[in-house]
């Protein structure tokens, strides 16, 4: 059976820097959509929904930050942001407001389009046959087929990677997964994730529970790493 090819929207002010990542995610067998400014983006995004965008955070009228702000507020569609700048605090402000990956520039093409690939894979499910059970803990539900995480008969947006971080947290409920764990089980092994970033994934999910209620999800294990809390059992 044909499947369809993954559909990108990227957005970036610079028209050769867009030139560059069209070129490598077509080569990799992507559908790719241009667009220059957020304004743009958002126009084309009501008009029909991208399996992932890829996101310059410096651009003029509406930055990268505002424009992912704006979707989240209606959708889940993965975000890996782009930026001209390394600091730290702009990497964890991007994941905070909601993105699945933070690539720097300069970058490698062929780089971005390993990042592009393993968020995808993230966020389609595997085939039904494949799919385990729903995983419970407390009063959470994940359910991998829909990809959806539950508490309290309250349902919780969470990116495609917070989504597998939440997920191999409930696969061994009552083990502590230091950072590397979790950095293998949402990236692909060719990929250098800093265990900073871990850390901003971890305060978006605690934060993205608490607002449902829960204030104890995840539990910091000093030196050693992350546990399910008790979640309201």
């Amino acid at each position: 059976m044909t499947t369809m090819p993954r559909h990108i929207l990227v957005v970036d002010d610079d028209p050769h820097i867009r030139d560059v990542i069209c070129f490598a995610l077509d080569k990799a067998g992507m559908e790719t959509e241009p667009v220059g400014d957020g304004m743009a983006a958002l126009a084309r995004i009501e008009r029909r929904m991208p399996d992932l965008v890829v996101l310059d955070v410096g651009m003029p009228e509406m930055d990268g930050l505002e424009l992912c702000r704006r979707l989240r507020r209606t959708s889940d569609v993965p975000v890996l942001f782009l930026s001209a700048r390394d600091e730290e605090i702009d990497r964890i402000l991007g994941l905070e407001m909601g993105g699945d990956d933070y690539v720097t520039k300069p970058f490698s093409p062929r780089e971005l389009v390993a990042r592009v690939n393993v968020i995808l894979r993230r966020a389609r499910p595997a085939p039904a046959e494949l799919v385990p059970a729903s995983l419970s803990h407390g009063l959470i539900v994940l359910d991998p087929l829909r990809r959806a995480v539950n508490y309290d008969d309250q349902d919780i947006d969470f990116t495609a990677i917070e989504f597998t971080i939440v997920k191999a947290l409930m696969t061994k409920p009552m083990h502590v997964l230091n950072r590397s764990e979790l950095i293998d089980a949402s990236h692909a092994a060719n990929i250098h994730v800093s265990e900073r970033t871990v850390d901003s994934h971890i305060r978006n999910i605690r934060a993205k529970f608490a607002t449902v209620g829960c204030s104890n999800a995840i539990e910091t294990v000093h030196g050693m790493g992350f546990r399910l809390g008790r979640c309201g059992a």
